[in-house]
């Protein structure tokens, strides 16, 4: 098989063909070489790269072990990159940030330890904004991801290195994280899927907060939903260092239960929350097209409306946010050298979050509690609600972040991404989708978002849009 034959192989069929051995771990090593080679240096997706060297003597190891009839299970011999925010036993994990340069971390992330334990062999990192605040992709460490369909355009972020990489078959797919869009907004920037779960289904440990972390999540993402499927059943499933993640008899049904027939399924479709959203010119005739889609998969759709005060929804979720970034990196701002190497958006966390009072997280974690019993209600009328994955499409790689959208000023940096707000403070699944193109071929996406814990009823309608869309079958123009 050629370079191109195996790195167009989506992941089932690479793995069937590597435990088959029609191809060898080695082949499949040296051809997403090769393309990484190819397309790497115009969008900086990949950065710490491993040598080949060492990266063909892994390779050649997992061809030894099946040749003697060990299989270390579906992802034996699948080059992989984890993003730069998570830690990796024997790799760097810059968080994108000069203070963490060339710091070697001593253990895996739970998510990294079982995408190695399935046979996953680490090539290197993908890149992510400082601290992965912000939905584009650039650090002082190791610069600008470049979108994979316009490369004078942002990737989104911040598992911006992870999108492209999927995008343009440098990966077979590709980990991310998420918790205000991390995994959405780059997936829908690159016409790619990205799975936010509910929180506990993929245990984010080692941490040191792991009874209170509820809004940062691992997950997976992929060209097409059976791919995000397989790598999520590997992702997910208890672990007794997380005490809150979540118990599951058959996490395997995430990758061989998607076929579902999904007429009669009703559609709510959330929209920009009656003009609440700042939305960029064009986007939302793409989004209103793109709902036809599930019309052909048998589904009724029709507008909803979630009865609840959106400014109060957003105040909480500043305070939250604030409070648990500031928690874990307030040491680095009393630190004045460190301080003065952290972004302003960093710093505009930490003041924020040392200035709240228990009173005040206290009132923001009853905002929350009241917006999830209004959103819950809902899935009384609707059994998925749909809105966009993003408010603008992929903006200028050279701005730090949209400071307005259309005649709306931003007032915070992270303003033009309050779409993704509503699924992470209610902890419901949301699976970002692609949902076409606008008139400058940039892409768009949607997200599919479920009841509390239907994470594989959400992926089951995701495989019925994919099927009826067709959107996710559009390749790069790099790719040829």
């Amino acid at each position: 098989m050629t370079t191109g034959d195996i790195v167009s192989l989506d992941a089932l069929s690479l793995s069937q063909a590597i435990q088959t051995r029609n191809v060898s771990c080695v082949e499949v090593m040296d051809a997403y070489l090769a393309q990484i080679e190819r397309l790497n240096p115009k969008v900086n997706a990949i950065v710490a790269r491993v040598d080949d060297d060492t990266l063909r003597m892994q390779a050649a190891e997992r061809d030894a072990q099946l040749s003697r009839g060990e299989s270390l299970g579906p992802l034996h011999g699948f080059p992989q990159a984890p993003k730069d925010i998570l830690p990796v036993a024997g790799m760097v994990t810059t968080k994108g940030s000069p203070i963490y340069a060339g710091q070697v971390s001593a253990a895996d992330a739970v998510v990294f330890e079982r995408m190695r334990r399935a046979g996953a062999i680490f090539i290197g990192r993908t890149n992510s904004p400082e601290f992965g605040l912000g939905g584009h992709t650039y650090n002082p460490v190791y610069g600008t991801t470049r979108n994979a369909f316009d490369q004078s355009r942002s990737a989104g972020g911040s598992s911006g290195g992870a999108a492209v990489s999927v995008a343009l078959r440098m990966l077979p797919f590709a980990d991310g994280s998420d918790m205000m869009g991390s995994l959405r907004t780059p997936a829908a920037f690159n016409n790619v899927f990205g799975f936010r779960s509910s929180p506990g289904w993929v245990p984010y440990a080692p941490a040191d907060d792991v009874f209170f972390q509820q809004f940062s999540v691992a997950g997976p993402m992929a060209r097409t939903v059976p791919e995000l499927g397989l790598l999520f059943s590997i992702q997910a499933g208890f672990d007794a260092r997380a005490p809150l993640s979540r118990r599951s008899d058959r996490p395997t049904d995430f990758a061989n239960a998607l076929a579902r027939d999904m007429r009669g399924s009703r559609v709510g479709w959330l929209g920009d929350l009656n003009g609440r959203l700042a939305m960029e010119a064009g986007l939302m005739e793409v989004y209103e097209s793109a709902l036809s889609h599930f019309r052909t998969a048998g589904c009724t759709v029709e507008h909803a409306q979630i009865d609840f005060d959106w400014d109060r929804l957003w105040n909480a979720w500043l305070d939250l946010r604030s409070f648990t970034f500031a928690g874990n990196n307030a040491p680095l701002y009393r630190d004045d050298s460190k301080r003065a190497l952290l972004k302003p958006e960093a710093v505009w966390e930490i003041e924020r979050g040392l200035k709240l009072s228990g009173e005040d997280v206290f009132r923001a974690v009853r905002d929350r509690s009241a917006f999830y019993q209004a959103i819950n209600a809902l899935f009384d009328q609707f059994d998925f609600l749909v809105m966009p994955a993003a408010q603008v499409f992929p903006f200028d790689a050279s701005l730090d972040w949209p400071h307005a959208i259309g005649e709306r000023t931003m007032d915070t940096y992270h303003r033009w991404m309050e779409t993704v707000v509503p699924a992470t403070m209610a902890s419901l699944p949301a699976l970002s989708a692609p949902a076409g193109f606008g008139l400058g071929g940039l892409p768009a996406g949607l997200q599919i978002i479920g009841p509390t814990q239907k994470d594989l009823a959400v992926l089951q309608l995701g495989l019925a849009y994919q099927h009826a869309s067709g959107y996710a079958a559009k390749n790069s123009p790099l790719l040829g």
